[in-house]
């Protein structure tokens, strides 16, 4: 087995807090436990059916739709559109694969029509998990009204009152909108919005250089939108690796996306139908016209009118705390996803769903953020494990690098699709795999090696000697180790 060392996701802490608030159950004889989840998305759904398989009485309440954020207006239908204008762009140069297509155009009310679909499938297809679980789906808005019970307003009008031994609170998140003068002027849009236009736009100023603004970045730019990305920090997608970004940065300017970094707008006005929008870059102020505003800069979390008072939960800077365990201060009530979480994904709000249920259904399991991949939709894809290595030697590490460009793998030179980069940060003393990054076609399905490396404390050698398919875009994951150890393959000897 590998040395453990301990890599703490950067900024990611979870407070034990003060000892949580020991509430006796109440007398149940040989009745379930009672679970009440409050919110359907990833992290609700998921831990409700866990609870249930466990033995609970499952209760879950959703405001809007099953799925929240991630099925409705977030993961899914972005991934719609992202692998149509992929499909797109590759049929577009299709010449060079000996397959001519003339007048290759995207069909925008189509693809609204199928983005729609596939969100219809995939929630109603919650509902059916939810159903075959015995879980209890009601459709409303849910308020603590004490720490052992909620009050619930329907949907159709009526309320309700919920008493339950335990809770998990699954609140998601929610846009956040600056205060910038001419950011509630019609035309200047959030995510939910950038989803559902009536067409595309034919440019576009996208404020904040992060996941989902760059995701929309490639997507328009993609379909000939003139695309001008503003970001306040020194660069974009300032958590990953910085190799990864310059590569993702030349691909998206091949695509005339104009970039704007350490800037910041500070106005938007409205001029004969065009938006005027005012950046302070270090060059000066300068003004971007666009026809719509995508603004990205982060979202917050939901839990304003929970009434988490009345059940005597803390918060801290915007959002429920809880320990490792997911518990809040008391002892009963858990949280999970965006509104408690410090990652905010769609994956890790679904595994601290589990976590939280098998709590409360009598395990010991607490959270380990150490493995948590991230997937960034972009053309090419981006994906990320572990630490960057910039992160690994701030931290202290002596780190070797290994890089394998995906120009030299068969399987990416057979699809025409040569711009990437598999990446590995290792510890130089024990060849513990700290940190794997990868751009290019499928990193989001690749990365699940790097993560279950993490996860197992595999060294570079563990890599090498599993055995890779061949021809795979899966091999490079074998050459970027190799390349750590300087013992690559398939890249020229250096003399």
């Amino acid at each position: 087995m590998a040395h453990s060392i301990t890599m703490p996701k950067p900024g990611l802490t979870m407070t034990e807090g003060p000892a949580p608030i020991a509430e006796p159950l109440p007398s149940v004889g040989e009745q379930k436990k009672h679970v009440v989840i409050i919110g359907g998305g990833p992290g609700g759904y998921v831990a409700a059916i866990r609870a249930s398989q466990l033995g609970a009485r499952v209760t879950l309440v959703e405001k809007k739709r099953l799925g929240g954020v991630c099925l409705n207006v977030g993961c899914i239908p972005t991934k719609v559109l992202l692998h149509s204008v992929e499909l797109f762009t590759a049929i577009k140069k299709a010449s060079h694969l000996g397959i001519v297509a003339e007048k290759v155009s995207v069909d925008w009310n189509a693809l609204m029509k199928r983005k729609e679909k596939v969100v219809d499938h995939l929630t109603g297809g919650v509902g059916i998990l939810l159903k075959s679980n015995d879980v209890e789906v009601i459709d409303g808005f849910a308020k603590f009204l004490s720490p052992r019970s909620v009050g619930v307003k329907l949907k159709d009008g009526g309320e309700t009152r919920i008493e339950a031994d335990s809770f998990i609170i699954a609140t998601g998140s929610e846009p956040v909108i600056p205060a910038i003068r001419g950011f509630d002027i019609p035309g200047v849009i959030t995510s939910n919005e950038a989803l559902s236009l009536e067409k595309v736009p034919s440019s576009m100023v996208v404020v904040g250089g992060g996941v989902i603004g760059m995701e929309f970045a490639s997507i328009y730019a993609s379909l000939g939108t003139k695309v001008t990305v503003v970001e306040m920090l020194p660069d974009i997608l300032l958590n990953m690796d910085e190799e990864l970004v310059q590569i993702i940065k030349g691909v998206l300017a091949r695509s005339k996306v104009v970039f704007h970094t350490s800037s910041k707008v500070t106005e938007v006005k409205e001029r004969a139908g065009v938006l005027a929008v005012s950046v302070e870059s270090p060059d000066g102020t300068v003004t971007v016209e666009a026809e719509k505003v995508l603004v990205s800069v982060g979202r917050r979390p939901v839990i304003n009118g929970l009434g988490l008072e009345k059940a005597g939960v803390i918060t801290e800077k915007g959002r429920i705390r809880v320990d490792s365990y997911l518990r809040t201060n008391v002892s009963h009530i858990y949280g999970i996803g965006d509104c408690a979480s410090p990652i905010m994904l769609a994956h890790v709000a679904s595994r601290e769903g589990i976590v939280a249920a098998e709590n409360i259904m009598g395990r010991s399991v607490t959270m380990d953020y150490k493995t948590v991949p991230s997937a960034i939709y972009t053309s090419p894809e981006i994906a990320s494990v572990g630490l960057t290595e910039r992160q690994a030697r701030e931290k202290g590490f002596k780190v070797k690098v290994g890089r394998f460009p995906l120009a030299n793998n068969g399987k990416c030179i057979i699809m025409n699709d040569i711009d990437g980069l598999v990446k590995y940060v290792i510890h130089e003393k024990y060849n513990e795999i700290l940190g794997v990054h990868i751009i290019g076609p499928r990193a989001t399905d690749l990365i699940v090696e790097g993560a279950l490396a993490l996860r197992l404390e595999a060294t570079a050698e563990e890599i090498i000697s599993t055995i890779h398919a061949h021809p795979t875009i899966g091999e490079a994951l074998a050459e970027g180790a190799l390349a750590a150890l300087g013992r690559v393959i398939h890249l020229p000897a250096k003399k």
